[in-house]
């Protein structure tokens, strides 16, 4: 496979444009661009969580496991923009949705029930994965965005949906593995009530 990118800066960009697959030209806000760079920011963002999680594997061996089920991730989301940048590509199907699944029926049945809400934090990784997550439910967000005035084809929307869910539980299992008690939420006191 030869050099995709020859050169990095092209200058076509500079008055607020940016060109897709098929060769057309559209504004850097558009939402299909605007999907694209969420996506993008996500799969960023797993990058993170995942150099987070191989540094700790060294004195946490059970985190190999977490890192075996989102490193793919990564690649799937590179197929994802490549679907929203060529529309009539697919490259996603939905054997990579099971296997989200499958991980999070797997790891569900290792944490038990919710109590209550959780909290975003309690280690770094736990507070990273919760990050991704709020970031893949923004690119969801984004690609029906998208989806309402260009109809998306494929399983794109549906896996981002299943990633969320994923990071939510990939955050629990992290916490789990490194016997970090969860943060669960405290509603604040009802106003009038004093203690004393």
């Amino acid at each position: 496979m030869g050099y995709r990118l020859s050169k990095i800066y092209t200058r076509t960009g500079d008055t607020g444009e940016t060109g897709l697959a098929d060769g057309s030209r559209v504004r850097k806000d558009h939402p299909r661009i605007e999907a694209i760079g969420d996506v993008d920011e996500l799969n960023s963002m797993l990058g993170v969580l995942l150099a987070e999680l191989e540094d700790q594997q060294v004195h946490i061996p059970e985190l190999a496991s977490v890192i075996d089920v989102l490193a793919p991730c990564q690649h799937r989301l590179f197929d994802l923009g490549g679907e929203l940048a060529m529309p009539d590509y697919r490259a996603l199907d939905h054997d990579e949705i099971e296997r989200l699944e499958q991980a999070i029926d797997t790891w569900n049945e290792e944490l038990g029930p919710l109590e209550n809400f959780i909290l975003p934090g309690g280690s770094r990784a736990v507070a990273l994965a919760h990050t991704a997550r709020s970031i893949a439910r923004r690119a969801e967000r984004r690609c029906q965005t998208l989806n309402l005035s260009e109809p998306l084809e494929g399983v794109g929307m549906a896996y981002l949906n299943r990633l969320s869910d994923l990071l939510f539980v990939v955050a629990r299992i992290i916490g789990r593995r490194q016997g970090i008690a969860e943060h669960l939420w405290k509603p604040a006191q009802k106003a009038g009530h004093h203690d004393g």
